[in-house]
């Protein structure tokens, strides 16, 4: 009686983990929680200050309950632990348990805190898929960065040889050189700086243009070529493996179904020898 009861608890809870309105009941939470740290920004009178200090404490059990909730519904509790996500989860809201009083550990707590609202990252399958791709991306987006820098340096240095006498605060040495061109690189006013150097040197235009092109076009799609390649790639694994986890449930429905009518058969024989 006992295991029964404790079994029907268990699958209690998995529906409860796994349904729709307690997901959106979560990520309204962590909108909520988003938005009391947010209001603690300001300077608030002492009545709607102590609501927010208990709509956080709230919050904070809320999320202790949920993630136990989740761990107790999970299947293999080794497992759990496996994703990343879910430390992720286990951590941010362990740190949540911080008080927040005058302590040393004031400001982890308050960041703990802040970093709650990366919670709708883990919640959210969708958006758990674009930061895996992005990370994934990392490595490849790395090399293309190492080129980049390499590129800011040459421009750098030619710049700092050619412009110096023009304007020393802005070409004064290899790393201001480096900021002038990152500027150029955001359009932040860039024309300003290329008309200024094009008093000295009326073709100075072409060493902007060049490294404009560079920029803005070839390296910044070389980027976003990267994180494509990575994102459809994802896609196109996960749907192999959603396959073959419908083939393999397609195939443990077919080898149960083929059990019973084993089951049947083996009564209908053993009907027809006892009329026999």
């Amino acid at each position: 009686m006992e295991m029964s009861r404790s079994s029907n608890w268990l699958a209690l809870m998995k529906r409860i983990e796994r349904s729709v309105w307690f997901q959106g009941f979560i990520i309204s939470i962590i909108i909520v929680a988003a938005l009391t740290v947010g209001a603690k920004t300001y300077s608030l009178p002492y009545g709607v200050e102590a609501a927010i200090n208990y709509l956080d404490a709230f919050i904070t059990v809320f999320f202790l309950v949920e993630i136990s909730l989740r761990f107790i519904a999970c299947d293999d509790k080794r497992r759990f632990f496996r994703d990343p996500w879910n430390i992720f989860d286990t951590v941010i809201v362990v740190g949540s348990l911080i008080p927040v009083s005058d302590t040393e550990m004031i400001l982890v707590a308050r960041l703990l805190r802040v970093f709650r609202v990366l919670r709708l990252v883990s919640i959210i399958p969708d958006l758990r898929f674009l930061i895996n791709a992005l990370l994934k991306a990392i490595p490849k987006m790395g090399y293309i960065a190492l080129l980049m820098f390499i590129i800011f340096y040459i421009f750098a240095a030619v710049g700092s040889i050619f412009f110096h006498q023009v304007n020393e605060e802005l070409w004064g040495d290899i790393a201001i050189s480096m900021l002038t061109l990152f500027r150029v690189a955001t359009f932040e006013d860039w024309t300003d700086v290329m008309y200024e150097t094009m008093t000295v040197y009326p073709f100075s235009w072409i060493f902007y243009i060049v490294f404009i092109f560079l920029m803005a076009f070839v390296f910044l799609n070389m980027m976003v070529g990267v994180v494509l390649d990575v994102m459809t790639r994802e896609t196109a694994q996960e749907e192999h493996e959603n396959q073959e986890n419908h083939h393999q449930a397609l195939v443990t429905q077919i080898a149960e179904l083929q059990a019973q009518i084993a089951r049947l058969a083996d009564k209908i024989d053993e009907q027809q020898d006892r009329k026999d």
